[in-house]
């Protein structure tokens, strides 16, 4: 029985530390895209002018 909960253990601490870097990741990649909409956005505004005539 201990040997059984010791692999339970360790699958479930395996299972949190992938879904805290799975997280980490989401939150690089969110940061990442928001800022490049931020600035193509902005590039988008400034040529505005060119675009309607």
């Amino acid at each position: 029985m201990l040997e059984f909960n010791e692999k339970v253990y360790n699958r479930l601490s395996r299972a949190g530390a992938a879904n805290i870097i799975v997280g980490i990741l989401m939150i690089v990649v969110g940061i990442t895209l928001g800022t490049v909409t931020i600035v193509y956005g902005g590039k988008v505004l400034a040529s505005k002018k060119h675009l309607i005539d």
